[in-house]
């Protein structure tokens, strides 16, 4: 099925544009329909509503791309797997970002290749259809993936290339053109290990599901309103996203065939976190010079904030930073401020040392 010249010419064209990784899945339905609604019923992708709609097209990419036949799926690499640095006492404190959002935004990254590549597809075969889509598309693209030969999904629910690792990026280009698929593999790439369960600080992950309501990048990313004080001390100095289930996982480490596989230098980090004070002096001007070019920008001001306060109220449970301590009882009282960022400095000031006299 599918024509294999047309298909070698595609991927390497893929490979020319830059990608790390690029394969060919049939455009079939999902074979996870009743693990999607029973995740969804549960409640486990919190206030993350957008993966409840447009359910038809999620479920099946012909109804997305009608008479869909191919998914040329593709993936950038956005880091190589060395540790971070160490920080050392004395230094302002900061609060980490998650290495995907460290570098240029990767929607747009992938989706002007992508495009470039659609145009050029569309040019040679008129008639077909060439549908471009990141993450922000009702599409299932870790199955799409595997199915592509790209990888295999891991206990942690990310794409696992061994050899290359899980710091991937993922793109697709849904197609009405019949190409021939990859071989997929299928091979469970964890087998007993259970380091990304293990490590992970609320407890969000069991094998190949993840609540996204305990997920520390959710909770920073994603969720809009208060963040559980159960939560804040495991939330440590994230301040945008988590890194921890990939940072352990032994597909991670740096080898000698990850050094071969190619980061893309649009990902390449212009920052690796936030010092929190400057965060918390944030508006709404500053925190789009902040994010400029960066998918960051989908965490609002008072989310933004939020995040600093609690990261913030980690750092005084290891001593005291008076300036910052200062700031955050400022905050608590601070009339003009969003009402969630006051109740989050009120939590943790009240944690950390009793109430604020009036607040």
């Amino acid at each position: 099925m599918g024509d294999t010249q047309h298909t070698r010419s595609v991927l390497q064209r893929c490979h020319d544009l830059g990608f790390a990784l690029a394969g060919i899945a049939p455009a079939l339905p999902t074979v996870y329909e009743r693990e999607l609604r029973d995740w969804l019923a549960a409640g486990s992708h919190g206030e993350m509503k957008y993966l409840a709609e447009h359910r038809r097209q999620r479920l099946d990419p012909r109804q997305l791309v009608p008479g869909a036949c191919s998914v040329i799926c593709v993936a950038d690499r956005y880091h190589d797997g060395r540790p971070e640095a160490r920080r050392f006492p004395g230094q302002r404190p900061r609060g980490r970002i998650a290495r995907y959002a460290r570098g240029d935004d990767y929607h747009q990254v992938i989706k002007k290749r992508l495009h470039r590549l659609a145009d050029e597809l569309a040019g040679e075969f008129p008639g077909h259809t060439f549908k471009a889509c990141v993450d922000t598309a009702p599409v299932l693209e870790r199955e799409i993936a595997q199915r592509a030969g790209l990888g295999a999904v891991g206990k942690h629910t990310l794409l696992i290339e061994p050899g290359v690792g899980s710091w991937l990026l993922l793109g697709e280009l849904i197609t009405t053109l019949d190409l021939a698929p990859s071989e997929s593999s299928g091979e469970d790439p964890c087998g007993t290990c259970t380091r990304c369960i293990d490590a992970c600080p609320t407890g969000a992950i069991a094998p190949w599901t993840v609540d996204a309501t305990r997920c520390i990048s959710y909770l920073t990313i994603e969720h809009r309103s208060d963040v559980n004080r159960k939560f804040h001390e495991a939330i440590g100095d994230w301040i945008f996203g988590c890194d921890v289930c990939q940072e352990v996982c032994p597909h991670n480490q740096p080898t000698e065939r990850a050094a071969g596989a190619p980061v893309h230098p649009a990902y390449a980090p212009r920052r690796d976190g936030f010092d929190l004070l400057e965060v918390l002096a944030w508006d709404e001007q500053r925190r789009r010079d902040a994010f400029v070019g960066s998918a960051m920008k989908r965490a609002k001001l008072a989310m933004m904030k939020r995040n600093a306060i609690i990261v913030a109220g980690n750092v005084l449970a290891h001593g005291d930073v008076p300036e910052l301590r200062l700031r955050i009882e400022a905050i608590a009282v601070d009339a003009d401020e969003d009402d969630l960022v006051r109740r989050t400095a009120r939590s943790v000031l009240k944690q950390s040392s009793g109430t604020v006299e009036g607040a």
